[in-house]
């Protein structure tokens, strides 16, 4: 194949001597590069050091190939690059190398401490990407996790080794839960994923959200919004392989992704710029399989090892909880909680909305009496959204149906159960829950009145 590189640049990658591999870009749109001289080196998925005429040296990692040219996307921005500039072609560097040392660090996507120490490299390269465990060695679900919410004790459990959606919009107490996820699923090890993140909250979340007694416990992997999105989905791929490390340690492994959605929206301007084709809202029809390929590495390890519980937030823009992302990650995971903003409006938190919200662990992770309890308070709360319109309009005369009159009047005590902690286990949240329902007073026409 005749090379389109000036002669003066391949009389200089013809004079380079040593084991290193070089190439040449040819063209650059801001986002990626072109680059030459590769052919029969270079593979996708492999890492570039660019040197840039103003002195930086940039890492690319190859996305595209087309015969001897090979596409690019950036790491950090690509201000200063142009033709001519010099591609080294760089094997190290792309794995994770997780070690015990990153339990109660904030870390980058490169496995640098943010606090400026130095971390070491653990002993064992963990691959970014490769294939989730076999699925016929997998264990099956474990055991109910407490987690110091009463809602998620009860009507929605998590099991050890589950994988959980969390659907909300902005500013309605997600990533506040979260942090009460962290701190009260017991866990050896939690990693937290922070994806596209505002740089300001990162650190508030560790100080205020997850506290001095969080941290001594979790590694946390951090790539803010202004960085490219080729870090961000490398930062979710580093937060990946050290859960997958301290699981395979045998340790139980707690994961927080935060958010599901950013890795998608980074996912699609990379695949964007490496030529596919856009489809529903421009997600690339590879986003699935993607986002599949992401998740199913969490959950139950095979037998011998530990296990990764995972919650995975999802970002409903304009609280449309069917819009593409969040449509299509409810069907790759174990249940989904959702969060609704007219909730957290009237100051309930956290504002889980229990009749949208599923656990796929039940009734399997309950007793019959426990899942017949569970079943009854679902009916109250349906019951009461059912009549709220009518009730609020004056359309309803207290004492026409009893089912009505019995939800409205259960239903404030099961409204505060939601938002209840519970700081003594399931046991003790269910206890709760019987009491909200069967110890409510009965024939008082005070919810009623209150709502109309």
């Amino acid at each position: 194949m005749k090379s389109s590189l000036a002669p003066a640049k391949l009389e200089k990658l013809l004079k380079t001597v040593g084991p290193k591999r070089y190439g040449v870009v040819t063209a650059t749109d801001g986002l990626s590069l072109k680059i030459e001289g590769l052919s029969g080196y270079a593979a996708l998925g492999d890492t570039l050091i660019v040197e840039t005429g103003d002195g930086r040296d940039v890492r690319v990692k190859i996305v595209a190939m087309d015969g001897d040219k090979a596409t690019g996307f950036a790491f950090s921005s690509l201000v200063g690059a142009s033709v001519g500039d010099i591609a080294v072609l760089d094997r190290a560097g792309g794995d994770a190398m997780p070690c015990d040392e990153w339990i109660g660090k904030i870390i980058d996507p490169f496995g640098n401490a943010l606090d400026g120490t130095i971390l070491p490299e653990g002993a064992t390269p963990m691959p970014l990407e490769h294939a989730a465990p076999n699925a016929a060695l997998r264990k099956t679900l474990g055991e109910r996790l407490p987690t110091g919410l009463c809602v998620l004790d009860t009507l929605l459990p998590i099991c050890r080794g589950q994988r959980v959606g969390l659907f909300a919009g902005s500013g309605v107490g997600k990533s506040t839960l979260l942090g009460e996820i962290a701190r009260g699923v017991e866990c050896d090890v939690a990693v937290i994923g922070m994806i596209g993140e505002r740089g300001r909250e990162v650190r508030a979340f560790v100080e205020e959200t997850l506290g001095p007694e969080g941290m001594k416990k979790t590694v946390i992997i951090a790539s803010t919004a202004d960085e490219s999105p080729l870090a961000k989905k490398r930062a979710a791929h580093v937060a990946m392989a050290t859960a997958e490390y301290f699981r395979d340690q045998g340790k139980q492994v707690l994961l927080l992704f935060d958010s599901l959605t950013r890795y998608a929206e980074a996912h699609r301007e990379i695949a964007l710029s490496a030529g596919e084709a856009p489809s529903l809202h421009a997600f690339p029809p590879s986003t699935f399989r993607t986002i599949a390929s992401l998740v199913e590495r969490s959950g139950p390890g095979e037998e011998g090892r530990g296990d990764i519980t995972a919650v995975f937030s999802v970002l409903v823009a304009g609280s449309d909880h069917d819009e593409p992302v969040a449509d299509m990650i409810r069907g790759i995971l174990d249940g989904h909680i959702v969060l609704e903003r007219a909730i957290a409006e009237r100051g309930r938190f956290p504002a889980v909305d229990v009749s949208r919200s599923v656990s796929r662990s039940l009734p399997r992770a309950a007793s019959e009496e426990e899942n017949l309890l569970l079943r009854e308070a679902r009916a109250i709360m349906r019951a009461y959204e059912d009549s709220e319109t009518i009730v609020r309009a004056g359309l309803y005369a207290h004492g026409a149906d009893p089912q009505i009159d019995r939800a409205l009047d259960i239903w404030p005590k099961l409204d505060a159960f939601v938002a209840d902690k519970s700081a003594d286990g399931i046991a003790s949240s269910f206890e709760k829950l019987h009491q909200a329902i069967h110890g409510a007073r009965r024939g008082s026409a005070t919810s009623a009145n209150a709502l109309s």
